[in-house]
């Protein structure tokens, strides 16, 4: 079979990871299979970087570089003298180029007092630029040819929006042309997160970046399957913190991850999905440190659902905007200019909801966008577009997700009845059209409970061989 095999941060955290990662490569390629490596930054290595050079915009010297220096430095040589002691010499000069030229840029941020959108996005390859040789060099290690290339040398192509980038069709060319002829001979490490414009300038891919990579390069060499490796044995029916004999899903279709990565589920983001379902490839989410468990298989989903309701996830740092008004009422374009505000500041709209008297809009946000919102949407107050606009922070939404609700009576109301014997008011109800969702919102201290008590309700601790 053709490959991508992605492993995240804690997949190439240590020594002792990369080994599990280097034994589930070798085996892989024992078998006959053929793959492209794409990699993350070491657990916790993107977050420093990201902290040091913000500091630097505002910092009174430059000591927080030096110390970032050291224990990148420590870091990455140490995993690389365990993994792949005969190629230590040649990597670690690359690794010690890589830190040197990350020094010099974070001093310049330092003296110009200035860090662009741009420049954010070159700082923050840095730990994917340092871990991808390391693991390239530990296949070596293991007598397999192996070369580490960036996103822009893989082929791969971007808009310019910085910090979002999002890969452009013409990259899929460009990325067979560079990858192909090195499958049948080796294992290329595709550094995660990063692309480049058509000017060779830096981009990265925004949140999920590696799992992106992983999906761009997938659907642009027509793989079999691509295998996302992570410390969790898969995608699960709940947050196992809040329902302890949360079950890992075998098999769930790719609107349904995509439904629960928007609703804060730690799966696979939505753009990360898409390539795949494009070109319909099986996309696996496996356990690097328990290999052998099944996993969970991200697929098309057509075949006939056993279980109406696969997961349910909930997100906790949102708040409730009410926007109210009786001039709303019959006033075309108030929606328009509500959301086009909204749009150019920024700001994610999860979930919205409007009466039939048209005399109200409720928006539900991030928490810590509220004060942009109505500051945004003053203007329109000021000119009697709507009367009050008030603000709830105190709110979590909820998600019930699953295919098998599609054209299933009886889901909504075994949804709300059970939340009504269990005490808990909905105070905003959302469904797409699609069915496949069910969202609503709650006071902050019912949420996990809501969450407890519809896991129970539909029987997501029980196993199912079909679902």
């Amino acid at each position: 079979m053709k490959l991508i095999m992605k492993f995240g941060g804690t997949s190439v955290q240590n020594a002792d990871a990369v080994g599990k990662t280097m034994d589930i490569i070798t085996s892989h390629l024992a078998k006959g299979d053929q793959m492209v490596v794409v990699v993350s930054a070491q657990r916790g290595v993107t977050d420093r970087i990201i902290e040091t050079a913000e500091q630097m915009v505002s910092s009174r010297d430059t000591s927080a570089v030096s110390i970032l220096v050291e224990y990148l430095t420590s870091t990455h040589l140490t995993t690389l003298q365990a993994v792949a002691p005969d190629y230590y010499s040649e990597t670690s000069e690359v690794i010690i180029r890589a830190i040197n030229n990350l020094h010099d840029f974070l001093h310049a941020v330092f003296h110009l007092r200035e860090l662009t959108s741009r420049s954010r996005d070159y700082v923050i390859s840095f730990g994917e630029r340092l871990n991808a040789p390391i693991i390239s060099a530990a296949i070596r290690q293991r007598g397999i040819s192996s070369l580490a290339l960036d996103g822009c040398e893989a082929g791969i192509l971007t808009t310019g929006n910085h910090g979002d980038a999002i890969a452009l069709p013409a990259g899929e060319a460009r990325i067979r042309s560079r990858l192909e002829p090195l499958i049948a001979t080796s294992v290329p490490v595709v550094m995660g997160f990063m692309g480049s414009t058509e000017k060779g300038v830096v981009t990265t891919l925004g949140r999920s970046g590696s799992d992106y990579t992983a999906a761009i390069l997938g659907a642009a060499l027509m793989v079999d399957e691509i295998w996302i490796w992570t410390d969790v044995d898969g995608i699960m029916t709940t947050d196992p913190r809040l329902v302890k004999d949360a079950r890992v899903i075998p098999r769930i279709s790719y609107i349904e991850v995509m439904e629960l990565s928007y609703f804060g589920a730690k799966v696979m983001h939505s753009r990360s999905i898409e390539p795949a379902m494009q070109k319909n490839i099986p996309v696996w989410v496996k356990n690097t440190f328990n290999p052998s468990y099944p996993g969970t298989c991200i697929e098309k989903g057509e075949r006939r659902e056993t279980r109406v309701v696969k997961a349910i996830t909930f997100i906790d740092k949102v708040a409730a905007i009410t926007i109210t008004g009786a001039q709303m009422i019959g006033r075309p374009g108030v929606a328009k200019h509500i959301f086009s505000i909204l749009a150019e500041n920024q700001i994610n709209v999860m979930m919205i909801s409007q009466g039939s008297s048209e005399a109200n809009i409720s928006l539900i946000i991030e928490e810590k966008q509220v004060q942009t919102a109505k500051d945004a949407l003053q203007p329109l107050k000021e000119r009697c577009v709507f009367r009050e606009i008030t603000a709830n922070e105190d709110v979590c939404a909820v998600a019930v997700v699953g295919s098998g609700m599609a054209g299933m009576a009886g889901t909504a109301g075994r949804t709300f009845s059970a939340l009504g014997k269990a005490g808990i008011n909905a105070m905003m109800i959302s469904q797409g059209s699609s069915e496949v969702n069910i969202s609503f919102v709650v006071k902050q201290e019912d949420g996990p409970r809501a969450v407890m008590v519809l896991h129970e309700e539909f029987e997501l601790s029980t196993k199912c061989e079909e679902c």
